[in-house]
């Protein structure tokens, strides 16, 4: 059971039994730490440094721009929150909370409107809220903390891209990952090929967002993708194991991966050129790759309703 501190970090949680707190949906007791976020639900382990968020979808599993927002306000909390507590925070964890789905991606109803109505500027503000995200997360939020994203399920398109951004990766065994975009004529914008490329190399990196392969979660550990390989439904267990046994080497571990940005950087700029083209691109698509989009949406719905 989560209890909230008295201490002077009086805005976070404290496990009542001082080990990993049993991280629940919100309406069963546990209160989420920042309730303004309507779709993510946080709380913070102080005993082990660590801030659980999960994401809670409202709609189809993806990233629509009420979640955009949300994540920008969860990333100005974070900082808040080490200021506040200091080394009560070293590791910040995403999962989601919809079954079997880390995330799908871009927000499809979202883009065919625009398409339809040829409104470039709100897709490109929506491409350039996503890299901001993105390229700040992969800065560890600008914070002394080490970021892990938590695949339960699958992450397709930007749900994929997402992930790339995180320090460490868990993901259950099974788990599919890959970029489903060239099936409606796009290729996926915000970051793919730039964290992709310096990870597994342009050659691979190109390959698999031209051709659209969909990876397993086992396979993505063989490219040094996925660092810690769970198997189903044990990824948060693995997770905690895995800060339970690097706990007292998080200092070295920050460096080192502060270290690996810096002589692998990823300029902003870059991820900002790219939008520009992916833009561009989804004003050029034809009729028939708007069939598709909407086929793969009314997919997402029934994968909505069953949830």
């Amino acid at each position: 059971m989560l209890l909230r501190s008295q201490s002077a970090a009086s805005s976070s949680y404290l496990p009542d039994d001082q080990t990993f707190p049993i991280v629940r949906p919100l309406g069963t007791g546990a209160p989420s730490l920042w309730p303004e976020l309507e779709q993510i639900e946080c709380a913070h382990d102080i005993s082990h440094g660590t801030l659980w968020s999960f994401m809670r979808f409202k709609g189809s599993p993806s990233y629509n721009p009420s979640l955009l927002a949300d994540f920008h306000r969860w990333q100005d909390k974070i900082v808040e929150l080490q200021t506040q507590t200091g080394r009560a925070l070293k590791y910040v964890v995403l999962g989601s909370r919809h079954p079997g789905v880390f995330c799908l991606g871009g927000d499809l109803a979202y883009f065919v409107d625009c398409i339809s109505h040829r409104n470039r500027q709100a897709l490109h503000a929506y491409g350039m809220s996503c890299i901001e995200i993105l390229h700040r997360n992969w800065r560890a939020i600008d914070s002394d903390v080490i970021t892990i994203g938590l695949a339960q399920g699958d992450a397709l398109g930007g749900g994929f891209e997402s992930l790339l951004s995180f320090d460490v990766v868990c993901a259950e065994r099974g788990a599919k990952f890959g970029f489903p975009e060239q099936l409606f004529g796009l290729f996926p914008g915000m970051g793919a090929l730039s964290f992709l490329g310096r990870k597994v190399g342009f050659a691979k990196a190109e390959l698999l967002v031209r051709t659209g392969k969909t990876l397993t979660a086992e396979e993505l550990y063989d490219l040094g993708l996925v660092h810690i390989l769970a198997e189903p439904k044990n990824a948060i267990g693995a997770v905690k194991k895995f800060i339970d046994r690097n706990l007292t080497k998080h200092s070295s571990q920050l460096r080192m991966h502060q270290a690996a940005k810096r002589a692998n950087s990823i300029p902003f700029e870059e991820l900002s050129d790219i939008i520009d083209l992916w833009a561009d691109a989804c004003l050029e698509l034809q009729d028939h790759d708007l069939i598709m989009m909407r086929r793969l949406l009314g997919a997402q719905s029934k994968l909505t309703k069953a949830f």
